[in-house]
């Protein structure tokens, strides 16, 4: 036997034997066995993981804020002496739905209604609303895998030099070969999923639920404000309606008596100074009355904005200010922490920051990534989609910092303070809200009083204007007092309609200090402001 022979059988033997050690055992569906029983425990070891996972960061708790027991400025004892409460005393309950159907004003019921339809501040912050809750929505995405698909065909040559040298000269040690261009056709789905083990997605989940909440509760908060504005600026306008009926009134009283003074000068009874003064008098008081023009205006033009009209198409009748104060229920001190949206604001923003700080030290802890490939390639268009075409892949990876210089570390200190400040922001907000509420129930208790005094001033004022007009015409004292009686006079019947217009615009002050008829259980809910159908929030 020659050498070649015996080779020959060695080689034989060896490819003989080669199955039974190198090729591992197949399924009847062609696929080693053994890779997907480790596939399936690694898979089945994450997911416990995953299960028994931890939220990482502090726990939320709201921070108390100090609240008195009851409000100072205003009391039952004081409520006999306080226009409004006088005739009817409100008890503990709160606003409820549109609250400036209190003021019994048909004409401030039809604009207020129009202040949620049309102005542009609020839809404006109903955006910023919509716009936080897609983020939620957009976070709430990352709790579950990514799945994408990749159809590619490809012609392509490769170039021999790519090959290291290899030569395609012929040889009897090496046979030639020929490069040619391919095409490849290839259908790739890929997955990937990052578990959540450390509630990082969970954490900003929260933080960004808060924001929307947060958000919601601004959009209230400009609600109620341009809501309060329009009143103010209703009373406003109605108190310079007044005031423009109490001067035209004046004004025809100065002519009159001009008029009298000309006759009396003209019969040698009365002088020429007298004449001079009372021109005065009239002149003066017809500048004034004709520069209460420019505040109506103005007002005009400010509610006109408020509700989302331009101002050369809008305008209102004039009428006299109705000055009916009404009984308002206040409540208790620790009441306001649910009902000024601005609070409620404040709050979420305490909780957005405090998840804040969980998301900062989830970066202590590894990423876990899981992905998997899976599809078909071929050059042959035909067998493309076949089954020996197939190809796949899958497996974990997992991502650690090990070295960052602090950086952590610093990022959490960050998120502790910025969880810090909000909470001063936060107990500084109800400090500011009970400040408000005193104040205006101080300037209503004390205006009440104030306008009796004043109204007790414009009578003396007759009788004051009464007597100097009888002295004159009876020619003991000159022209004169009378001028000076009715200067008297008609600043005092100008300050009782200030104030009167300040009693108004106090309650509606108040009304808006309490947080009108909102309360913190109408703030949407952590579902649903992940909700996936949006709501415009009632603005167009």
């Amino acid at each position: 036997m020659t050498d070649g022979s015996r080779e020959s059988r060695a080689k034989a033997a060896s490819v003989a034997d080669a199955p039974s050690k190198r090729v591992p055992r197949f399924t009847l569906s062609g696929e080693p066995s053994g890779t997907w029983r480790r596939l399936t425990v690694v898979i089945f070891t994450l997911s416990i993981a995953f299960l028994s996972g931890c939220t990482v960061g502090p726990k939320y708790a709201r921070p108390s804020a100090a609240a008195a027991p009851a409000y100072k400025e205003l009391t039952p004892a004081n409520f006999k002496d306080t226009d409004g409460w006088k005739q009817a005393q409100p008890n503990d309950g709160t606003l409820k739905g549109n609250w400036w159907e209190i003021f019994n004003d048909a004409q401030l019921n039809a604009l207020e209604e129009q202040v949620n339809v049309s102005n542009q501040n609020i839809a404006a912050a109903a955006a910023n609303f919509l716009a936080a809750r897609a983020l939620v929505r957009q976070t709430r995405a990352q709790y579950y895998p990514t799945i994408s698909a990749n159809p590619t065909i490809t012609n392509s040559r490769p170039s021999l030099g790519q090959f290291g040298g290899v030569s395609g000269v012929s040889s009897s040690s090496s046979p030639a070969f020929k490069l040619t261009s391919f095409t490849d056709y290839s259908m790739a789905f890929d997955a990937s999923w990052v578990p959540d083990f450390w509630g990082k997605i969970r954490n900003t989940f929260l933080q960004n639920a808060a924001a929307a909440q947060a958000s919601a509760a601004d959009l209230e908060n400009v609600r109620l404000t341009a809501q309060a504005e329009v009143a103010v600026n209703y009373f406003e306008l109605r108190a310079q309606d007044t005031l423009k009926q109490l001067f035209d009134q004046t004004v025809a009283a100065y002519q009159d008596s001009l008029e009298l003074t000309q006759l009396q000068f003209s019969a040698g009874i009365a002088s020429d100074e007298a004449v001079a003064q009372a021109e005065t008098q009239l002149e003066a008081t017809q500048a004034q009355d004709t520069n209460l023009g420019i505040a109506r205006a103005q007002f005009e033009h400010a509610i006109a904005m408020l509700l989302g009209q331009p101002a050369p198409t809008f305008s209102l009748p004039a009428a006299p200010l109705e000055a009916n104060p009404p009984a308002i229920p206040f409540g208790v001190p620790s009441q306001i922490l649910e009902r000024r949206p601005d609070v409620a604001s404040a709050e979420r923003l305490m909780a957005q920051a405090n998840a804040g700080i969980g998301i900062a030290t989830a970066a202590y802890y590894p990423t876990v990534t899981l992905s998997a490939s899976a599809g078909f390639s071929n050059t042959s268009p035909t067998d493309w989609f076949t089954w020996p075409s197939r190809f796949w892949s899958a497996g974990p990876a997992l991502a650690e910092t090990l070295f960052d210089a602090g950086l952590r570390r610093a990022t959490v200190q960050q998120s502790r303070a910025f969880y810090d400040r909000n909470v001063a922001n936060y107990r500084q907000t109800v400090l500011t809200a009970f400040q408000q509420v005193e104040d205006n129930l101080a300037s209503l208790r004390i205006l009440s009083q104030e306008i009796r005094q004043q109204d007790t001033a414009v009578s003396s004022a007759q009788r004051n204007l009464q007597s100097a007009t009888q002295r004159y015409q009876a020619g003991i004292d000159p022209y004169l007092n009378v001028i000076t009686a009715q200067t008297t006079l008609l600043t005092n019947q100008q300050t009782a309609v200030n104030l009167r217009r300040d009693q108004m615009t106090a309650s509606v002050q108040l009304i808006e200090a309490l947080g009108g008829g909102w309360d913190a259980a109408q703030l949407p809910s952590v579902k649903d402001v992940s909700q996936v159908t949006p709501s415009a929030a009632g603005v167009k």
